[in-house]
């Protein structure tokens, strides 16, 4: 039994996400959707599949980069639940959704954020562009990246990053954040 219970508990603080606070009503609460046309699994995404309260991340026809179509797939995922491990519509956790999103076009990641990080060529806050993967450690006094994301948008001066929260699930959080950028650690360039 004490076996079990120490297990449970390195899970918990092992796992990808975090414990944010919820968003207080003057705070601004941003969604961002895959541009009309992108595709999932082969599938068109249509109008009528995204959320109307979102904005999508257009780029004109035949200029989207490989950080574009990456991107637009893990935006569909948007609003799907945190689950440790995960990494279908039912259950994502943030190495998951960036290790489907990326594998679908091609590119291999490891299967962890820890592991994720070990990889690219690491950047400056100042050079980062959409594509690029966000590395955070977010237990407090852990020494071992647990949780990234991937930059959306870069625009005066936020960088607005996908990820999968344990309480949000698949969303859009910005760098800015008091939480998001006291747990940064780093940046790396895979693309």
């Amino acid at each position: 039994m004490r076996y079990f219970s120490t297990l449970l508990l390195l899970i918990l603080f092992a796992s990808c996400g975090s414990s944010k606070k919820k968003a207080t009503p003057n705070e601004r609460t941003i969604s961002v959707a895959a541009a009309y046309g992108a595709r999932r699994n082969g599938t068109e995404i249509k109008e009528e599949d995204t959320p109307k309260t979102s904005y999508p991340i257009e780029t004109p026809k035949g200029n989207a980069t490989k950080a574009d179509n990456i991107i637009n797939t893990a935006l569909t995922f948007s609003g799907v639940r945190y689950k440790y491990g995960g990494t279908t519509r039912k259950g994502m956790d943030c190495s998951g959704l960036l290790y489907v999103s990326f594998s679908e076009h091609d590119v291999e990641l490891p299967r962890t954020s820890s592991r994720m990080a070990e990889r690219g060529t690491r950047i400056r806050v100042k050079d980062i562009e959409k594509g690029d993967l966000l590395f955070f450690k977010t237990t407090r006094g852990s020494k071992r990246i647990n949780h990234v994301g991937m930059v959306v948008t870069v625009e005066n001066d936020e960088i607005k990053f996908i990820h999968a929260s344990t309480s949000r699930g698949v969303t859009i959080s910005s760098l800015r954040d008091g939480f998001w950028n006291q747990a940064f650690v780093k940046a790396t360039r895979i693309l």
